[in-house]
C-alpha cells in the first residue's frame, strides 16, 4: 500500500514537473516567435529601404549619364544594365519574403537564379579563354528559363482546373 501511495506521489510529482515544463516550453515558443517575426519585419523593412535606394541610385545613373553623353555608349549601358539587373533581384528577394507558399517560393529563387545568370553571362568579358564557361552559363540560363515557363504554364493550367471543378 505505502508503495502505491509513493508511486502515486512519484506520479503526481513528476506529472506537475511535466506540466510546468509544457507551460514553459510554450511561453517561451510564442516568446520566440514573437522575436523572429518582429526581426523578419525589420530586415523586411531594411531590404525596402534598400531597394529604395538601389531604384534612386540607378535612376541617377541613368539621368547623369543621359545628360553627360547625350546617347549612351556601350560602357554606359552596360552599367545601367547590370545595376537594373542587381536591382531586379533586390525585388525578386523583397518578394520572397512576402511569399507564404513553398511551391512559389521555390518558382521565385528559380526566376532569381536566371536572372543572376544572365546578369553573370553580360558582365563577363568575352574572351576566347572564356567561351566554354558562357556556353555553360547561356544553356543553364536557357533551361531555367525553359523551367519557369513551364511551371508558369503548370499553374495557370492547375487554376484553370480548379476554377472548371468549382
Amino acid at each position: 500500500m505505502k508503495q502505491e501511495e509513493k508511486k502515486s506521489f512519484i506520479e503526481r510529482v513528476f506529472n506537475k514537473v511535466n506540466n510546468i515544463d509544457k507551460v514553459l516550453e510554450s511561453r517561451v515558443d510564442t516568446i520566440l516567435l514573437k522575436l523572429i517575426n518582429m526581426l523578419k519585419y525589420l530586415f523586411i523593412l531594411a531590404m525596402i529601404l534598400y531597394l529604395a535606394i538601389c531604384i534612386m541610385s540607378l535612376s541617377h545613373k541613368i539621368i547623369s549619364f543621359t545628360l553627360a553623353q547625350g546617347a549612351l555608349d556601350f560602357a554606359s549601358s552596360k552599367n545601367i544594365l547590370t545595376d537594373g539587373l542587381f536591382t531586379l533581384i533586390v525585388i525578386a528577394i523583397v518578394k520572397t519574403l512576402f511569399i507564404k507558399n513553398g511551391f512559389d517560393y521555390a518558382l521565385t529563387f528559380l526566376e532569381i537564379a536566371f536572372v543572376v545568370i544572365i546578369r553573370k553571362v553580360i558582365l563577363l568579358e568575352t574572351v576566347p579563354g572564356e567561351t566554354e564557361l558562357l556556353m555553360t552559363l547561356g544553356i543553364i540560363s536557357s533551361i531555367f528559363f525553359i523551367l519557369i515557363i513551364y511551371i508558369h504554364n503548370l499553374k495557370r493550367k492547375w487554376k484553370k482546373e480548379e476554377e472548371n471543378s468549382k
